[in-house]
């Protein structure tokens, strides 16, 4: 199903980027996949991700010094490097779904674009990738340019029914590590051993994944990007907050869930949360105000915090006085495709910045959202020591339960996390489509 939708999504990217050429004035663009980064005083190269926006071309996921020429009117040019080696195993060779859309000369030698390309590009050519590898062929006004990227990133805001296709099969993936995740938090795991788990039901290396899991047992789950996986299981398992996604053909899935070993308050919370997150994700739709669906989130965690007893003021003196952001303290959500945080959600389709609400300088999504726009609706509660301590010195005791505070505090947090694509008449939830067919 896939395969069958590249050639429809090849169209479109030529039309998009044909578009913003004629738009910036450019005849033509190479687009380089990127070169290996090798660490300082050694011969180790760090892991090797492409440029988007030559993954927005083909799924050549894991291949550097590759690049392609588009000029419009003419069959895209692709450079693939395939190198004779016996140090490492060389990229397989083109597969005829996506690279019977190209004009593909297969090289050893990780310069050969230079040359092959050189009498092709026209002198007005603009080129996008690594600047060191790009220094040397192009003049720097030519590189990366600025009008040009701005132009490609708002087009790649509308997603097609290819890329929609990749980020579902993405959930699904992501939804067999989850469930295998779950059970491993009920057997007593460590987050080392859960984080193994995932990959191996997901069919993922570290490397494959989208972004670096966060595995997070009982206060770890109060810490936003939870970086750390103790290879020792805690004494106790109260509670388990993962987020966690998988990649096909480079495109993400990015979902969180939150479990509680026992009932109790922390339950009654994740509950709660679940039900607001769904709540909020099936407003989804064109002609949101993303900013109005953030501070609804708002609002209703502090709902949530006033009537379980958290905090002792109602939902909209804890929002107008920042008190929700205590324990909220993130953005809902940020567009999504071929990059976790995907591109271009803090301006208008003119280019313009679009402000974030004040007081809320972490949201990274403050468009109106469209047919097409693939999204993260992720409403999060917290208990985070740093943050409940500074309002405490500022604010004062009175508007929040303490006592309840300390209860609360050993579980660490709860985020509900699901990724949506906008449809014309409201929005498809990937996720829990995804975890429902399991």
């Amino acid at each position: 199903m896939i395969e069958e939708l590249f050639g429809e999504h090849h169209q479109e990217v030529q039309r998009r980027w044909g578009a913003a050429l004629e738009k910036t004035g450019f005849d033509a663009v190479l687009v380089h996949s990127g070169t290996p980064l090798v660490s300082f005083l050694d011969d180790f190269e760090y892991p090797f991700r492409p440029n988007p926006l030559f993954l927005y071309w083909l799924p050549l996921t894991h291949h550097p010094d590759s690049a392609v020429l588009f000029r419009p009117g003419e069959k895209p040019l692709l450079c693939f490097f395939q190198p004779d080696d016996y140090w490492y195993l060389p990229p397989a060779d083109p597969e005829s779904w996506w690279a019977d859309h190209f004009d593909v000369r297969v090289v050893s030698d990780a310069t050969t674009w230079k040359t092959e390309f050189a009498q092709k590009m026209p002198t007005n050519t603009a080129a996008i990738g690594d600047a060191p590898s790009l220094n040397a062929v192009f003049d720097r006004e030519r590189i990366n340019p600025e009008n040009l990227i701005t132009a490609i990133h708002l087009q790649r805001t509308r997603k097609t029914p290819y890329e929609v296709a990749c980020m579902a099969e993405a959930s699904r993936l992501a939804g067999l590590g989850h469930r295998a995740a779950e059970a491993a938090f009920m057997q007593d795991c460590s987050e080392l051993e859960i984080h193994q788990a995932y990959l191996s039901a997901s069919g993922h290396t570290d490397q494959r994944l989208p972004y670096h899991n966060i595995v997070a047992l009982n206060e770890h789950g109060a810490v936003l990007h939870y970086q750390g996986r103790d290879r020792e299981a805690p004494p106790q398992s109260r509670s388990f907050l993962i987020d966690a996604g998988c990649t096909v053909n480079a495109y993400c899935s990015d979902i969180t869930r939150t479990y509680s070993r026992s009932g109790g308050l922390f339950a009654e919370l994740v509950e709660a949360m679940d039900t607001l997150q769904q709540s909020l994700a099936r407003r989804v739709c064109p002609g949101v105000d993303f900013r109005d669906l953030h501070l609804q989130a708002h609002h209703g965690i502090a709902g949530i915090l006033a009537d379980t007893g958290v905090i002792r003021v109602d939902a909209e003196a804890a929002v107008e006085s920042g008190l929700s952001a205590v324990f909220y303290p993130h953005g809902l959500g940020h567009f999504i495709g071929l990059q976790t945080h995907d591109v271009a959600g803090l301006i208008d389709d003119r280019g313009a910045s679009l402000p974030r609400p004040e007081g809320h300088p972490f949201l990274r999504l403050t468009r109106t959202l469209a047919p097409g726009n693939a999204l993260t609706v992720e409403p999060g509660l917290y208990f985070i020591e740093a943050l409940l301590r500074r309002w405490r010195e500022s604010a004062g005791e009175d508007a929040v339960n303490w006592a309840v505070i300390d209860a609360l505090l050993p579980f660490g947090g709860i985020r509900i996390e699901d990724n949506v694509v906008v449809t014309d008449a409201g929005c498809d939830n990937l996720t829990r489509t995804a975890f429902e067919a399991l």
